[in-house]
């Protein structure tokens, strides 16, 4: 995208930069304590009167209403009392020490709050929430303005120690060091990242002209008009309709069944918390489909292996997709889970939950796992959902994929034999799988996970083989999904037939919606009207990712009737990112949207409030210089992007960005230096050593320029005015031949370069092979890739001789 031309030529590029996909709902646990029913805190109630809390549903529910309120969904959240404190913790003895500053919760002789004490002196931070208890305990205080913030300090129930909350939940990527969150981050403020999977019925209430929350909700706990729906009508029926009603209910009962549901709405209904997803919408009601209301990350992320295990926290959905039981649209969450979050199956009993598909091996579990019946190795989940842990908190695998060893020593994810067998290596681990299984079960595995690992690593070596495997009709939903979002990053061209394939056949509306995303740097013939189409797709995702991508395609090109889907989609798109108004990134990513459709005025508004919401959103800054630079502003696009370089000052796309800025300028001492920052950062970074190229070769440093085009061209052969710039600068330095063979290299690769012919031609003529520059100029005026005008030009040229 090009937003801006300046006197010499210099482009400022767009930076296309993914919003953060967060995820929402961050703080998940679950070992509850027992609080009383009659103790259980109800604030206001939404405006929805039909909500009417868990307690009306105690006269005909006592059981039922006794297992929730103990449950892990009914305590997701409760308030802080000095009775849990006494129960469940132990008091902290050693302060913490996070960035400088000593924390400590103060639980003991009925105080509770956490004392902050450093260079400022000393504040008390009051404990007013407590979520989880299963793994761990995390806190919550209130801050100015309505906060409701998760607190430095959390509490690990099995190992019975306090530890710094944000620093646990670091990733140790090696290439790409993490950095823990201050605490203080919104992240980490429960108004804006909870997004009600720990609270019923929540209503935001959020002011953006003072960005300040007055949130309430019915209940702490995910009651039971979470997966019922509002129960006013319900009670009131059954009330009217006495004793009489509970014997012989009518068909009707005025709320929802979750017995009557489908498997896969009934796990759709569990998903949106337990999910690694971005909402669409704040209206998902129980029943209604997953991705009309959210999105789902994948293996892009890198807080998944290559293979598609955990690494970071990824909350069972994106895995239960992998699930081959779930596949069969017969088996669903609450087969294994009640509803209020316990197992059905548990201690000797637990194979009971892969009954009735596996009678055979529940029957004779050794036969199958080679471990003896009754024996932890003996049970199905142990190989079939092992568990791993980070940032202090246990989760199951819910691929149910079988153990696969060699998956640990091709990407070094964990595998189930070696979490129960430690003191042992993957190799041996490996030798008894495939002595106990001959069937290479692991091989679907280990293929799949290399197409992933070579995509993340920008190694298109094995883009046929990811092109027939999207295109497949076997594929996995998953391993598709997330290498069609991976081909962003790829510049060959073979990669469009198979996305436009995927967008138009596939049956999943999540790869559809990410091929439609793929789509937005190719609006073509091809492109658009298939991107057209996916505007009237059944599933939201799906339209509004179309819409998104067709943003910069004039309306005026289109048939009417293409233009009022393509309108409504769009109007969707903003409604979606227009539904979380204290969110920064949503902002970041309709100021995109309006950059795309040359709204800049607009655009500079929505950047300016992603940079209010969240100050050190690198990418809102770089696209605020863009859109001010696009308005004229050119001074306020300057004062952008060295802020975003404040934020991270080798940043290769910011460094960039301000040397294309400086040299529309005439700044180019300036320029160079900046361009130099980014070509460190990014040695292969085209745009960079290009200008550099530029700036040398006005200075006369051809050798230099020289130099510097070659790693353009290099780095980027498909953009051809690399390559012809380096064969201007041989031909300057006097390296003839050397110019003539970068052009035949160059048109032999891009045929419908104008500029190239003229040039060979000219150095023909120089050398006086004049029979050499006519097939030149005769090539092309004969070639039909080149305009009109072109090819006019070099048939008069071709004349002349």
């Amino acid at each position: 995208m090009k937003t801006g031309k300046g006197k010499k030529g210099w482009v400022l590029a767009a930076v296309i930069v993914a919003a953060a996909c967060v995820a929402f709902g961050v703080w998940k646990s679950g070992r509850w304590q027992n609080t009383p029913a009659n103790n259980r805190t109800v604030t206001a109630a939404p405006a929805d009167a039909g909500f009417t809390g868990s307690r009306t549903c105690r006269d005909c529910h006592e059981k039922f209403y006794k297992l929730w309120s103990t449950s892990h969904h009914g305590l997701a959240m409760q308030p802080f009392t000095a009775e849990l404190a006494r129960k469940e913790l132990q008091p902290q003895k050693e302060d913490l020490v996070i960035r400088g500053v000593r924390y400590r919760a103060v639980i003991e002789g009925g105080q509770n709050h956490v004392l902050e004490r450093g260079p400022q002196g000393e504040r008390k931070y009051s404990i007013v929430h407590v979520m989880g208890g299963k793994n761990v305990y995390y806190f919550l205080g209130p801050l100015d303005r309505g906060r409701l913030q998760v607190l430095p300090v959390a509490y690990d129930v099995r190992r019975k120690q306090w530890y710094d909350t944000t620093a646990s939940a670091m990733r140790h990527f090696h290439e790409n060091p993490d950095e823990a969150l201050d605490w203080r981050e919104r992240p980490l403020t429960f108004n804006t990242s909870c997004f009600n999977c720990h609270v019923s019925q929540l209503e935001k209430n959020y002011n953006p002209h003072s960005d300040s929350y007055h949130t309430t909700w019915i209940e702490p706990g995910i009651n039971c008009e979470t997966c019922h729906g509002p129960c006013g009508e319900h009670v009131k029926l059954f009330k009217q309709l006495g004793p009489a009603g509970a014997e012989h209910p009518p068909k009707d009962v005025k709320l929802i069944k979750m017995t009557t549901m489908a498997p896969v709405p009934r796990s759709d209904t569990c998903a949106p918390c337990h999910a690694k997803m971005v909402p669409l919408t704040t209206t998902f009601q129980p029943g209604d489909r997953y991705f009309d209301h959210f999105d789902l990350g994948a293996l892009e992320d890198r807080d998944f292996y290559p293979d598609g295990r955990d690494l970071g926290e990824n909350y069972t959905f994106t895995l239960w997709k992998l699930n081959p039981c779930a596949k069969n649209g017969k088996f669903d969450c609450v087969h294994c889970h009640t509803s209020s979050g316990r197992d059905r199956f548990a201690g000797e009993k637990a194979n009971n939950a892969c009954l009735p598909c596996h009678k055979t091996h529940v029957e004779n579990p050794a036969a199958h796992s080679h471990h003896a019946a009754g024996s932890e190795g003996g049970k199905c989940v142990a190989c079939h959902m092992p568990m791993t842990e980070f940032a202090r908190m246990r989760r199951s695998d819910h691929s149910m994929r079988a153990p696969a060893p060699a998956a640990t020593l091709a990407f070094k994810s964990p595998n189930a034999c070696n979490l129960c067998h430690a003191d042992k290596d993957a190799a041996w681990a490996d030798g008894f799988v495939r002595k106990w299984y001959p069937r290479d079960y692991q091989a679907p595995i280990i293929r799949l996970g290399r197409l992933v690992d070579a995509a993340r690593k920008r190694d298109w070596s094995k883009l046929p083989e990811i092109l027939d495997y999207i295109a497949n009709k076997d594929r996995e939903e998953v391993y598709a999904g997330s290498l069609v979002r991976l081909l962003e990053f790829c510049d060959n061209e073979a990669k469009w037939p198979a996305i436009v394939k995927a967008l138009k056949n596939d049956p999943s509306p999540w790869i559809r919606a990410r091929a439609a995303e793929a789509l937005q740097s190719r609006l073509d013939s091809d492109t658009v009207p298939a991107l057209v189409a996916a505007t009237r797709d059944d599933t939201r995702l799906v339209r509004i990712r179309a819409a998104s991508s067709l943003a910069s395609y004039p309306a005026d090109y289109l048939e009417p009737a293409d233009r009022e889907s393509v309108k409504r989609a769009a109007a969707e798109f903003e409604a979606h990112l227009k539904s979380r108004p204290d969110d920064g990134a949503s902002f970041y990513n309709l100021g995109n949207f309006h950059m795309a459709r040359r709204e800049y005025e607009q655009a500079i508004a929505c950047f300016e409030t992603a940079n209010k919401l969240q100050a050190d959103l690198f990418a809102a800054h770089v696209n605020a210089a863009l859109a001010y630079n696009a308005a004229g502003r050119n001074d306020k696009a300057e004062a952008a992007l060295r802020q975003a370089i404040k934020l991270d000052a080798t940043n290769a796309v910011a460094n960039l960005n301000l040397g294309l800025l400086l040299g529309e300028l005439g700044r180019a001492r300036e320029a160079e230096g900046a361009f130099r920052t980014a070509l460190k950062s990014e040695p292969r970074n085209a745009v960079a050593a290009y200008n550099l190229a530029v700036i040398a070769g006005q200075d006369g440093r051809v050798d230099e320029a020289i130099t510097l085009c070659g790693k353009a061209a290099e780095a980027a052969p498909q953009e051809p005015k690399y390559a012809y710039t380096l064969a201007f600068y041989q031909r300057q330095k006097g390296l003839t031949n050397d110019a003539v063979r970068t052009l035949r290299r160059l048109l032999a690769g891009r045929p419908a370069y104008g500029a190239a012919y003229a040039l060979l031609g000219e150095i023909c003529e120089q050398q006086g092979d004049r029979s050499g520059a006519a097939e030149v100029y005769r090539q092309a005026a004969e070639n039909r890739r080149l305009s009109e005008q072109e090819r006019a030009q070099f048939a008069q040229r071709l004349q002349s001789f």
